[in-house]
């Protein structure tokens, strides 16, 4: 069942939104060699805290994270602690904030300094598959348009699409209905309509697509050890079109300092 909402209820998820975008960039500013992710955790749950918010993903399922911090060839649900990162490494960070029952969930991945020209291209190519998925977040559109852009830009890229993880709707929940693979043919699936929210979210890989579960049953890996990139919105159908809820104003893949 979708749930739909209304104007003043996808208001109340970007009020969500702005708060777990203030904490991405806090973090942003924090991603460099020598940090560890317990310590960009430690942030961020301060930072939410602070604001009367809560971390959507703290006890979640057991998750004992306040954010999910995935390096490299880990693909989502990295649980923050002693990783230091080093020089040339890729962070996946996923945010997810709870503002008066309502939740707002996002995600970037940074380049720690100066990174490979192919992890360059795999945070561009995820970047914008995302947003080219946004674009197809109108009433009347299928969810399988969605789907299908994020899909094509990314083969057509030479990267892959990891086809076990998918992203999904939210609201009072942070999970709710549709799921929404980042795979599919256009001009199939449900139909788009106004007051759906989703969570889109590309999760690709440089290598093959195939994944792996971590010794902690917690994150996931590239099956083959590839670098990983994750970007995700929470977005609304509206009659104006789609909004973004969690929007970012930095560059495309944004650089942490060297």
């Amino acid at each position: 069942m979708i749930l739909k909402k209304s104007p003043a209820e996808i208001d109340r998820i970007a009020a969500a939104g702005v708060i777990l975008v203030r904490t991405m960039n806090l973090l942003a500013a924090k991603v460099r060699p020598g940090v560890t992710t317990g310590q960009l955790d430690a942030a961020a749950e301060k930072f939410i805290r602070s604001q009367g918010a809560e971390p959507a993903f703290k006890g979640y399922r057991g998750f004992p994270g306040s954010i999910c911090a995935s390096p490299n060839s880990m693909i989502v649900h990295g649980i923050p602690g002693r990783y230091k990162l080093a020089r040339g490494d890729l962070l996946s960070i996923d945010i997810g904030v709870i503002r008066n029952g309502w939740v707002a969930d996002a995600a970037r991945t940074f380049a720690v300094g100066p990174v490979t020209p192919i992890a360059s291209k795999l945070l561009r190519t995820t970047e914008e598959a995302l947003f080219l998925a946004v674009e197809q977040c109108l009433p009347g559109r299928r969810l399988g348009d969605v789907s299908h852009v994020i899909q094509r830009h990314v083969e057509e890229a030479g990267f892959s699409i990891v086809r076990t993880l998918v992203g999904h709707g939210i609201g009072r929940s942070m999970h709710e209905d549709p799921q929404i693979p980042n795979f599919g043919a256009p001009s199939t699936g449900i139909l788009l309509e106004e007051g759906m929210v989703f969570a889109i979210e590309p999760m690709v890989t440089a290598g093959r697509h195939g994944v792996r579960v971590g010794e902690d049953q917690w994150a996931i890996y590239s099956e083959d050890g590839s670098l990983a990139a994750h970007f995700e919105f929470t977005v609304g159908i509206t009659a104006a079109g789609p909004r973004i809820l969690t929007p970012w104003h930095e560059a495309s893949g944004g650089r942490a300092a060297a």
